[in-house]
Protein backbone atom coordinates (compact mmCIF):
# COMPACT_ATOMS: atom_id res chain seq x y z
CA UNK A 1 0.00 0.00 0.00
CA UNK A 2 2.80 2.40 0.95
CA UNK A 3 4.65 1.66 -2.28
CA UNK A 4 1.48 2.26 -4.30
CA UNK A 5 0.85 5.56 -2.50
CA UNK A 6 4.39 6.74 -3.14
CA UNK A 7 4.00 5.82 -6.79
CA UNK A 8 0.74 7.77 -7.03
CA UNK A 9 2.33 10.81 -5.39
CA UNK A 10 5.30 10.59 -7.75
CA UNK A 11 2.98 10.33 -10.75
CA UNK A 12 1.08 13.36 -9.52
CA UNK A 13 4.28 15.34 -9.04
CA UNK A 14 5.49 14.48 -12.53
CA UNK A 15 2.13 15.46 -13.97
CA UNK A 16 2.22 18.80 -12.18
CA UNK A 17 5.71 19.42 -13.52
CA UNK A 18 4.68 18.45 -17.03
CA UNK A 19 1.78 20.89 -16.96
CA UNK A 20 3.79 23.80 -15.58
CA UNK A 21 4.04 25.33 -19.03
CA UNK A 22 2.31 28.22 -20.81
CA UNK A 23 -1.04 27.39 -22.38
CA UNK A 24 -3.32 29.23 -24.74
CA UNK A 25 -6.08 31.23 -23.06
CA UNK A 26 -9.19 29.06 -22.91
CA UNK A 27 -12.38 30.24 -24.60
CA UNK A 28 -14.12 32.78 -22.41
CA UNK A 29 -17.61 33.24 -21.08
CA UNK A 30 -20.00 34.37 -23.81
CA UNK A 31 -18.17 32.58 -26.64
CA UNK A 32 -19.93 29.96 -28.71
CA UNK A 33 -18.72 26.48 -27.76
CA UNK A 34 -17.24 24.65 -30.74
CA UNK A 35 -19.36 21.63 -31.63
CA UNK A 36 -17.57 18.29 -31.68
CA UNK A 37 -18.05 14.56 -31.92
CA UNK A 38 -15.60 12.11 -30.37
CA UNK A 39 -15.14 8.43 -29.60
CA UNK A 40 -16.26 7.96 -26.02
CA UNK A 41 -16.73 5.26 -23.42
CA UNK A 42 -19.49 4.83 -20.86
CA UNK A 43 -19.07 1.96 -18.40
CA UNK A 44 -16.52 0.46 -20.78
CA UNK A 45 -18.78 0.56 -23.84
CA UNK A 46 -17.97 2.62 -26.93
CA UNK A 47 -20.23 5.20 -28.53
CA UNK A 48 -19.86 8.48 -30.39
CA UNK A 49 -20.46 11.52 -28.21
CA UNK A 50 -21.97 14.55 -29.94
CA UNK A 51 -21.99 17.89 -28.13
CA UNK A 52 -24.74 19.15 -30.43
CA UNK A 53 -26.99 16.23 -29.54
CA UNK A 54 -26.26 16.58 -25.83
CA UNK A 55 -27.11 20.29 -25.88
CA UNK A 56 -30.61 19.48 -27.15
CA UNK A 57 -31.27 18.04 -23.68
CA UNK A 58 -29.93 21.02 -21.74
CA UNK A 59 -26.63 22.35 -20.35
CA UNK A 60 -23.43 20.37 -20.84
CA UNK A 61 -20.38 20.36 -18.58
CA UNK A 62 -17.34 19.63 -20.76
CA UNK A 63 -14.35 19.04 -18.55
CA UNK A 64 -10.89 18.58 -20.00
CA UNK A 65 -8.32 16.76 -17.86
CA UNK A 66 -4.69 15.68 -18.30
CA UNK A 67 -4.77 11.88 -17.96
CA UNK A 68 -6.82 9.00 -16.65
CA UNK A 69 -5.29 7.08 -13.75
CA UNK A 70 -3.40 10.03 -12.27
CA UNK A 71 -4.06 11.51 -8.83
CA UNK A 72 -5.98 14.72 -9.54
CA UNK A 73 -7.86 13.32 -12.52
CA UNK A 74 -8.89 10.26 -10.53
CA UNK A 75 -10.25 12.49 -7.76
CA UNK A 76 -12.08 14.69 -10.26
CA UNK A 77 -13.71 11.72 -11.99
CA UNK A 78 -14.70 10.14 -8.68
CA UNK A 79 -16.25 13.43 -7.50
CA UNK A 80 -18.22 13.88 -10.75
CA UNK A 81 -19.48 10.30 -10.37
CA UNK A 82 -20.47 10.91 -6.76
CA UNK A 83 -22.39 14.07 -7.68
CA UNK A 84 -23.88 12.73 -10.94
CA UNK A 85 -27.44 12.55 -9.57
CA UNK A 86 -27.31 16.26 -8.72
CA UNK A 87 -26.20 17.13 -12.25
CA UNK A 88 -29.04 14.96 -13.57
CA UNK A 89 -31.51 16.81 -11.34
CA UNK A 90 -30.26 20.09 -12.81
CA UNK A 91 -30.77 18.72 -16.32
CA UNK A 92 -27.05 18.80 -17.12
CA UNK A 93 -24.89 16.33 -19.06
CA UNK A 94 -21.27 15.61 -18.06
CA UNK A 95 -18.56 14.68 -20.56
CA UNK A 96 -14.89 14.30 -19.68
CA UNK A 97 -12.31 14.80 -22.43
CA UNK A 98 -8.64 13.80 -22.45
CA UNK A 99 -6.01 12.62 -24.90
CA UNK A 100 -6.13 9.10 -23.46
CA UNK A 101 -6.74 6.31 -25.94
CA UNK A 102 -10.24 4.86 -26.02
CA UNK A 103 -8.81 1.63 -24.62
CA UNK A 104 -7.50 3.45 -21.51
CA UNK A 105 -10.84 5.20 -21.19
CA UNK A 106 -12.74 1.92 -21.34
CA UNK A 107 -11.06 0.87 -18.11
CA UNK A 108 -11.30 4.32 -16.54
CA UNK A 109 -14.99 4.78 -17.34
CA UNK A 110 -15.96 1.44 -15.86
CA UNK A 111 -13.77 1.49 -12.74
CA UNK A 112 -15.92 1.99 -9.60
CA UNK A 113 -13.14 4.11 -8.06
CA UNK A 114 -13.27 6.68 -10.87
CA UNK A 115 -16.10 7.26 -13.39
CA UNK A 116 -17.97 4.21 -12.03
CA UNK A 117 -20.02 3.93 -15.19
CA UNK A 118 -21.91 7.10 -14.24
CA UNK A 119 -20.84 9.43 -17.06
CA UNK A 120 -18.87 9.17 -20.31
CA UNK A 121 -15.30 10.16 -21.10
CA UNK A 122 -14.15 10.97 -24.63
CA UNK A 123 -10.84 10.46 -26.39
CA UNK A 124 -9.22 13.51 -28.00
CA UNK A 125 -6.04 11.68 -28.97
CA UNK A 126 -4.99 14.22 -31.60
CA UNK A 127 -5.85 17.24 -29.43
CA UNK A 128 -8.17 18.76 -32.03
CA UNK A 129 -11.11 19.19 -29.68
CA UNK A 130 -8.87 20.80 -27.05
CA UNK A 131 -7.39 23.07 -29.70
CA UNK A 132 -10.84 24.24 -30.78
CA UNK A 133 -11.38 25.38 -27.18
CA UNK A 134 -8.01 27.21 -27.24
CA UNK A 135 -6.31 24.70 -24.97
CA UNK A 136 -2.70 23.85 -25.76
CA UNK A 137 -1.57 20.29 -25.15
CA UNK A 138 1.70 19.46 -23.39
CA UNK A 139 3.89 16.47 -24.22
CA UNK A 140 4.34 13.78 -21.57
CA UNK A 141 7.78 13.49 -20.02
CA UNK A 142 9.72 10.35 -21.00
CA UNK A 143 9.15 7.52 -18.56
CA UNK A 144 5.97 8.90 -17.00
CA UNK A 145 3.64 6.24 -15.58
CA UNK A 146 0.13 6.30 -14.17
CA UNK A 147 -0.96 5.06 -10.75
CA UNK A 148 -1.12 1.51 -12.13
CA UNK A 149 2.48 1.66 -13.30
CA UNK A 150 1.41 1.82 -16.95
CA UNK A 151 3.37 4.15 -19.24
CA UNK A 152 1.65 7.39 -20.25
CA UNK A 153 2.32 7.95 -23.93
CA UNK A 154 -0.16 10.68 -24.78
CA UNK A 155 -0.17 14.46 -24.49
CA UNK A 156 -1.82 16.29 -21.59
CA UNK A 157 -4.66 18.78 -21.81
CA UNK A 158 -4.77 21.49 -19.11
CA UNK A 159 -7.50 20.91 -16.53
CA UNK A 160 -10.28 23.20 -17.74
CA UNK A 161 -14.06 22.97 -17.37
CA UNK A 162 -16.61 24.65 -19.63
CA UNK A 163 -20.24 25.00 -18.62
CA UNK A 164 -22.26 25.34 -21.81
CA UNK A 165 -25.90 26.46 -22.01
CA UNK A 166 -28.38 24.67 -24.25
CA UNK A 167 -28.01 27.39 -26.88
CA UNK A 168 -24.29 26.58 -27.19
CA UNK A 169 -23.07 29.61 -25.29
CA UNK A 170 -20.25 29.18 -22.76
CA UNK A 171 -21.56 30.48 -19.44
CA UNK A 172 -18.44 29.65 -17.39
CA UNK A 173 -14.82 28.67 -17.92
CA UNK A 174 -13.03 27.14 -14.92
CA UNK A 175 -9.26 26.65 -15.05
CA UNK A 176 -6.85 25.09 -12.62
CA UNK A 177 -4.09 27.25 -14.09
CA UNK A 178 -5.72 30.67 -13.87
CA UNK A 179 -8.35 30.10 -11.18
CA UNK A 180 -6.15 27.81 -9.06
CA UNK A 181 -8.97 25.32 -8.59
CA UNK A 182 -8.37 21.86 -7.15
CA UNK A 183 -9.73 19.00 -9.27
CA UNK A 184 -12.74 18.46 -7.01
CA UNK A 185 -13.51 22.18 -7.03
CA UNK A 186 -14.21 21.95 -10.77
CA UNK A 187 -17.09 19.66 -9.85
CA UNK A 188 -18.39 21.84 -7.02
CA UNK A 189 -18.27 25.05 -9.07
CA UNK A 190 -19.80 23.59 -12.24
CA UNK A 191 -22.59 21.95 -10.22
CA UNK A 192 -23.44 25.24 -8.52
CA UNK A 193 -23.60 26.96 -11.91
CA UNK A 194 -25.95 24.45 -13.54
CA UNK A 195 -28.15 24.48 -10.45
CA UNK A 196 -28.44 28.27 -10.71
CA UNK A 197 -29.18 27.95 -14.40
CA UNK A 198 -31.98 25.53 -13.63
CA UNK A 199 -33.36 27.94 -11.05
CA UNK A 200 -33.41 30.67 -13.69
CA UNK A 201 -30.68 32.73 -12.13
CA UNK A 202 -27.88 34.25 -14.17
CA UNK A 203 -24.29 33.16 -13.49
Amino acid sequence: MKKRLVGAVAAGALLTLALAMPALAALKTGATAPDFTAAASLAGKHFTFSLGEALKKGPVVVYFYPSAFTGGCDLEAHTFATEKDKFDAAGATIIGVSADSIERLDAFSADPKYCAGKFPVASDADGKVAGSYDLETVAAKPGMKDVRGVAIDHVFIPRTTFVIAGDGRIVATLSSETDHLRPDQHVKESLAIVQRMQAGKSH
